[in-house]
């Protein structure tokens, strides 16, 4: 082969793996000479990087990631309606809504510069590379810069905390494959702070132990984010149910083991690619086991993989290592202490429960979940839509499925509580402005909330009637994470007893949780004929022995 061909045959290679993902591992961006210089903004990173991943801006520019929606037709109450849902118009019961408040909502977008209704989402300059892929931990984004780093050494005030320029020379340099804390800078800490929102995505997932995690812990499976949440054309696999619709595009326990968990092999044998297997320890440490002792209890263990998830019986406890909110109180914000001045009150363990700013708030930890019949499939309350005052508390989402409904299972949830304003004559719930600069009307400024309500229901373009009161609401988040080992999952008797876990769940019936008198009285008189007739047999027999022996 001469020397055209041997190169030839490289680059074809190098290209493939490149395609395949195997070169982006590996590949020391060090080493790189486009990124020895210096960068002045953040959007020269983001062109570097695109002149080698020449797809990656229009792959990213197509993910609910980069436009914060999807697409469906079969959101509850508009079917049939294509529509676009997500978080740029579902309303929640932590800061409400993003409209009006962009700068500081989006500080957890992959973009820089989304601080209002004009951000161009075409601009493939504005796509942030490093927030997923930096390995130096020194890329932060600033609370409130819209997407941006500081552009100088900055103080956030409510945080307490200085914020540095990023060397982004450096940090460019350093890119690879998206680590936990990659993904934990924003899913750990959404909601204000970590653990604040989901209940089981904290930071204690850095670096757990396996009976915090069973598939991350370091003397477990060692897994990072990617390893199931795969990102084929940089599409992150595994929709959030607090924010999609439809039972699509899940990531499911079944992606790595069976349906029989307990007595069939724990990992499945083959995967249509090699990539499709995850990770490297998936082929040695895990996909290698022996199969399972197969016994009675196990298949037992089995049959309830047909109406139970495997999160519910695999979740103890959720926010076992840090508090999380479970109530929060908008309309008990604005209190002053006796200087006129804005104050804070924590607990024993120095936690905020009651901000000035926010109101109160109820935090928990080591809490059990709640239960509920799932099928994967969840209505919204988008902004804008109609609610019934009379008919409390609101649900902010709905989750659907039933006992014997098809696909329906039993799963566990954090359910989000609180109270938050409406318009009692148009009968929406109210879209604060709540973050910006004294005079814009934003209730963190101005502490009003007639002008907060008027100012942000104006950003949405939503009537408002300048009349506002609060309402109890109610949002589900489905747990998913915080997966325990075997041996520290639920007994038989956490449900299959009188004042279990499921006491409230609504089933069709659940041997231990329910009676029937009628079965009862015919159970109890079985039981004691039978104990009668055993005595009276043995009679019998007694006094037939007693005669012959005489």
């Amino acid at each position: 082969m001469g020397k055209n061909g041997l190169l030839f045959m490289i680059v074809s290679i190098a290209t493939i793996m490149a395609t395949m993902g195997i070169m982006a591992q590996t590949a020391d961006h060090g080493n790189f000479r486009e990124l020895q210089r210096s960068f002045d903004r953040p959007e020269e990173v983001t062109i570097t990087c695109l002149g080698c991943h020449n797809l990656a801006d229009d792959q990213i520019m197509k993910t609910s990631h980069w436009l914060w929606y999807r697409e469906t037709d079969k959101l509850p109450g508009h079917k049939g309606e294509m529509m676009k849902v997500g978080k740029i118009n579902i309303i929640n019961n932590f800061c409400v809504a993003i409209r009006s408040n962009e700068p500081r909502c989006t500080s957890c977008h992959i973009g820089y510069g989304w601080k209002d209704e004009d951000f161009d989402f075409t601009d493939q300059t504005k796509i942030d590379c490093l927030v997923c892929h930096e390995q130096t931990g020194t890329y932060k984004k600033f609370p409130t810069g819209a997407g941006y780093p500081p552009d100088k050494r900055k103080f956030f005030k409510d945080g307490k905390k200085w914020f540095e320029r990023p060397d982004y020379r450096k940090i460019a340099q350093s890119v690879g494959k998206p680590s936990r804390k990659n993904c934990g800078s924003c899913h750990f800490y959404g909601g204000g702070g970590n653990a604040v929102k989901h209940g089981a995505l904290d930071k204690s997932l850095l670096n757990p132990e396996k009976t915090t995690d069973i598939h991350m812990g370091k003397d477990g499976g060692e897994m990072v984010c990617v390893d199931c949440h795969v990102a084929p054309k940089h599409d992150i696999k595994g929709q959030l149910y607090s924010v999609s619709v439809e039972n699509r595009d899940r990531l499911h326990c079944t992606r790595c083991h069976t349906m029989k968990p307990h007595t069939q092999k724990l990992y499945v044998e083959e995967f249509e690619t090699e990539q499709e297997m995850g990770y490297d320890l998936f082929k040695s440490k895990l996909h290698n086991r022996d199969n399972p002792e197969d016994t009675f209890i196990r298949r037992i263990l089995d049959k309830h993989y047909d109406k139970i998830s495997c999160q519910t019986c695999h979740i103890n406890l959720y926010s076992t290592q840090y508090k999380t909110k479970t109530w929060w109180d908008w309309s008990k914000a604005g209190e002053k202490n006796e200087k006129g001045k804005p104050f804070v009150i924590k607990d024993e363990d120095g936690d905020n429960i009651y901000d000035s700013k926010k109101g109160e708030f109820k935090l928990g930890k080591n809490l059990e979940p709640e239960y509920r019949w799932f099928d994967g499939k969840v209505g919204h309350l988008l902004v804008g839509d109609k609610i019934d005052p009379d008919n409390t508390p609101i649900q902010i989402n709905t989750i659907e499925g039933a006992c014997g409904a098809p696909d329906s299972k039993i799963w566990p949830f954090k359910i989000m509580r609180g109270k938050q304003p409406y318009d009692p004559v148009n009968k929406t719930m109210i879209i604060p402005k709540l973050f910006g600069k004294k005079g814009s009307g934003a209730y963190w400024a101005d502490w009003s909330w007639e002008k907060a309500a008027d100012t942000g229901m104006k950003a949405a373009g939503l009537d408002y009637s300048g009349k506002y009161e609060w309402i109890e609401t109610e949002m589900f988040w489905p747990l998913t994470h915080l997966i325990q080992p075997k041996e520290n999952a639920l007994k038989c008797d956490d449900c299959h007893s009188r004042n279990g876990r499921l006491e409230g769940l609504e089933a069709c019936w659940i041997p231990g949780r329910d009676r029937s008198l009628l079965l009862d009285i015919l159970g109890m008189l079985m039981l004691f004929g039978s104990i009668a007739g055993v005595i009276i047999h043995g009679f019998i027999r007694f006094s037939r022995s007693r005669k012959e022996e005489e």
